[in-house]
Parts: C-alpha cells; sequence; structure tokens
C-alpha cells in the first residue's frame, strides 16, 4: 500500500474515531498557501485543529514523531488564518494529532503542541 493510500485511510478512520467520540467535523484538508490541516474538529465549544498520522508499524519510530517543530509550525499559521475568519468563539483551541496504525491502533494525543 502507497503512503497516500494509507493516509487517506488514516484520515477516514481518525474522522470515524472524532465523530464517536463527540466531535463535530467542521473541515477535511483545510489548505492554504503556506500549509494543510488534516482534520478540523468542534467538541464543548472547543476546536481542535488535528495532524493525522497514519503508519503501517512503529518500527521506524511512532507516527508523532514526524509533527516536527516546522511542521507545527504550519499547522498554528493555518489555525490562526482560520480562526480570524471564522464566525464563532470557541472558549478553548487544542493542536492534536492522531496517530493510525495497520493493526487498527489508534491513538489521539489531545493538545500536544
Amino acid at each position: 500500500m502507497n503512503n497516500k493510500t494509507l493516509g487517506s485511510i488514516g484520515e477516514a478512520i481518525a474522522e470515524a474515531y472524532l465523530k464517536k467520540h463527540g466531535y463535530k467535523i467542521l473541515e477535511r484538508n483545510y489548505r492554504l498557501k503556506i500549509g494543510e490541516i488534516d482534520l478540523i474538529a468542534e467538541k464543548d465549544n472547543g476546536i481542535s485543529f488535528i495532524e493525522v498520522k497514519s503508519r503501517s508499524s512503529k518500527k521506524f519510530g511512532t507516527a508523532k514523531e514526524a509533527v516536527n517543530f516546522q511542521k507545527q509550525f504550519k499547522i498554528r499559521k493555518v489555525a490562526e488564518y482560520y480562526l480570524m475568519k471564522a464566525k464563532k468563539e470557541y472558549f478553548y483551541v487544542n493542536f492534536d494529532v492522531i496517530e493510525c496504525y495497520s493493526n487498527d491502533e489508534i491513538e489521539h494525543i489531545k493538545n500536544c503542541f
């Protein structure tokens, strides 16, 4: 399976996971020239900007380790723009990572950066 397919499957799994846990999906693959946010979701008057990382295994490290400082910076910049344009104010803002592995393991790391 190629990386693009694995990534698409991971995003679908992450979206289903979030819905199951009471999140409302606001955006999928929200893109600006400077970067992209995989999922933007709302829950309990808060908003979460979520990076989804999919891997076939942990053999070469965990998925969250791929969310380096540069990626975090881009996600924050895109989130700033999104919040500036939003028609709603939120009580809290989270930056989360959801790791999806091919063995059906999912880890939701909330407010991790």
